[in-house]
Parts: C-alpha cells; structure tokens; sequence
C-alpha cells in the first residue's frame, strides 16, 4: 500500500491535534481561483495538462478533554471509476480510516465528528458499506457508530435540495444515514461541542459552511493555544488574500467579507492554521505578506508519521 501524505500531529494545550490526510486529487486551478488569473495562480499551484491542481483532504483529529472528534471526513469510497479519474484520486494507498489506525484510533473511538459543511470531499467517511459488495441495494451507516455529528442546519436542508449549480457536490450517501440513525445534532449560528472547541458559520463557500476553532488553553502572555480550521474559507495557503476566492462559492462576495476577518484574527493570535485543500502547507502560522493587510503562511513543521 503506497504510503502517500504524512500525518502532522502537535499539542495545542489540552488537546493533541494530527491532521490526517484522506486523499490526494485534483481539481481545476480555474474553478479553485475563480477570477484570478492563470499566470498568478499557477506560480503556487502548478497545473497538470488538463489545468488540475494537486490538492489533498486534510482532516483534523482532537484527543483531549475525555473525547475524540474528527473535524471533517474527506472524500471516501464511494467515487465510480469516472469519478475516480475525473479528480485524480489515486487507486491505492493509505486514507483516513488507515491513518487513524496509525494512530491507534479506531471508528469506534470517535465521539464527535464535526462537519464543516456536506460538500463530498469533506463528509465522505461520514458513512460507509454494509452488506455484501454486489448487493444491489448497499446499506449506507454510519462510520464512526458512537460519535455525534455537528452540523449548520442550514447545510443539511440545502443539501437535500440543492440547485443546478452545486449539486454535484452532494451525495446523499453521505449524510441521509445520519439523518435516519439519529446521529446529526443540528445547530443555527454556532456551537461548542466540546469545552473550547466551537464550530461558527461562516457561509459564502455554501449555506452553512463553518470555521472550526480549538482553544488549548493559555500559554503565557497575551495569546492563548488557539487553532483555526478553515475549512473552505481558505481551502489552501494560496488563497489568503482576500480577492483569491474559488469559482466554488455560491456567495463569493460573502467570503470576501468574512475571510479577511478571521485572518487577521488568527494573525493577530498567532493562531495554527490548518489548510484543508493544501497538501505542501498543511499547517501554518499567519505572518505579515508583502503589503499591508496581507498575511502569507509560515509553515509549522511539527512531528510527522
């Protein structure tokens, strides 16, 4: 089994944090810029032939506090072969479930899983395969049995409805079992599922996409052990300045208006950053950029597995 991504652990305070990646695959450079243009972007992110990106699904698993939560759940096993070859995604090698287990956490471990938003590359371990491959009506339940899941309801209800634009980005596989398990605790703006562990909506990428932070605790002077999971806010180290938004976003102007707010929180912080999408910067802090108000990503090099 080809190894692929590493795993990045460190310790925030109360809680030690790895982000596991699930998969690396490709998306297009234009849909992920939207309207910058192709001789900027392409100077961070290199395009193949058909102008895809490399990208990567970067989960973020907590232990600490009595409890074990994973933020978000990658792409999953339920791509065809199509789909497969559409993104990229690679036929072999280790993924989420894999990565976990490195770690010496099994599904059964997990007590919360929090899902930024129902997009398929995010939620797709939400759920997984019962029954006999070949069957013709597979049995979709719930990955991690024991765990509650945290979503904006707002998602959910677009989710099961949603327009011509963006519904190739649902699959009802991942997220209608939890609806019928009873597994989904539902919230409107916010929500703590954990003590220091809040998810807020931020919207603008879909309906009710949220930002994730962890508070470790103080750490001496002003700051405290904080962390920011963007999510799709700022799917990778790229897409910092404000303008750079994807071609993704059902309401670009609202990502406008609140990126640049959690960035210079997480800034002035000194926040660790996760990159969801990133598969070179994963994890970062923010420093200042080559202009005033912009901010780059200094890379947090911390143990590797």
């Amino acid at each position: 089994m080809r190894p692929g991504p590493l795993i990045h652990q460190t310790n925030l305070g109360r809680f030690d944090l790895a982000v596991l990646p699930d998969t690396t695959f490709r998306l297009d450079g234009g849909a992920m810029f939207g309207v910058v243009p192709k001789v900027l972007w392409e100077r961070q992110k290199p395009a193949d032939a058909q102008n895809r990106i490399e990208m990567t699904t970067n989960c973020l698993l907590l232990r600490g506090e009595g409890a074990v939560a994973l933020v978000d759940a990658g792409i999953g096993e339920k791509l065809d072969e199509r789909g497969r070859e559409t993104f990229a995604v690679p036929p072999e090698g280790e993924r989420l479930l894999d990565r976990m287990a490195t770690l010496g956490v099994a599904p059964e471990d997990v007590t919360h899983v929090l899902l930024t938003h129902l997009h398929f590359d995010h939620c797709g371990w939400s759920t997984r395969r019962r029954g006999h491959p070949d069957s013709p009506e597979p049995r979709w339940v719930p990955t991690f049995p024991r765990a509650r899941y945290f979503l904006q309801r707002d998602e959910l209800k677009h989710a099961f409805a949603p327009n011509d634009r963006d519904r190739p980005s649902y699959d009802r596989r991942n997220f209608e079992p939890l609806v019928e398990a009873g597994a989904l605790e539902l919230f409107d703006d916010a929500a703590e599922p954990l003590p220091g562990v809040r998810m807020v909506r931020a919207g603008g990428h879909s309906p009710g996409m949220c930002v994730v932070t962890v508070d470790g605790g103080p750490r001496g002077g002003e700051h405290r052990e904080k962390a920011a999971f963007f999510a799709d806010l700022v799917p990778t180290a790229a897409h910092l300045p404000t303008p750079w938004v994807m071609g993704y976003d059902l309401w670009p102007l609202r990502t406008m208006e609140e990126k640049p707010r959690w960035v210079a929180e997480a800034a002035a912080g000194d926040w660790l950053c996760v990159f969801e999408h990133d598969p070179v910067t994963p994890l970062a802090r923010l420093v200042p950029g080559d202009r005033p108000g912009r901010f780059r990503a200094e890379p947090v090099v911390p143990a590797t597995v």
